[in-house]
């Protein structure tokens, strides 16, 4: 997704018994859990508090999620989600991609736009216009 080796975070992760499957890979959509948690301490690294967002009515929701499964992690193994993000119009679109460690083969690749509801309706975020275009 990101043509870019500069990421602007990452994360390190384990991949933990209770995420797999009866194949022994981590269900599809545990990677969700992956990737919302990485936007979440992104937007923390980038002082911004989803909890203090949404207490003041401010809401960043998922639209869509476009997610390729490349090669499968297991139980045990260790990665990282590393991301960048930009904004386009009222989206936000974040450019996730999974890399197994230490050998960094890619397991995921994905592309997560939000929008932000304000108030109970589609809106902007000045705060957090700000807050990604200066981190961006």
């Amino acid at each position: 997704m990101s043509d870019s080796p500069n990421y602007q975070f990452e994360l390190k992760f384990k991949v933990r018994d209770y995420e797999c499957d009866l194949q022994g890979v981590v269900n599809n959509s545990v990677y969700q859990n992956y990737l919302e948690h990485t936007r979440h301490e992104f937007l923390n690294s980038i002082g911004l508090d989803f909890a203090e967002l949404f207490k003041r009515g401010i809401m960043a929701v998922v639209a869509r999620a476009d997610i390729q499964y490349k090669t499968p992690l297991k139980s045990g193994d260790e990665f990282i989600c590393r991301m960048n993000a930009r904004k386009e119009g009222i989206k936000y679109l974040f450019y996730q991609d999974i890399y197994r460690l230490p050998d960094e083969k890619v397991c995921v690749k994905a592309i997560i736009t939000a929008v932000t509801v304000v108030n109970g309706k589609l809106g902007i975020s000045e705060e957090l216009d700000k807050a990604i275009l200066q981190n961006g």
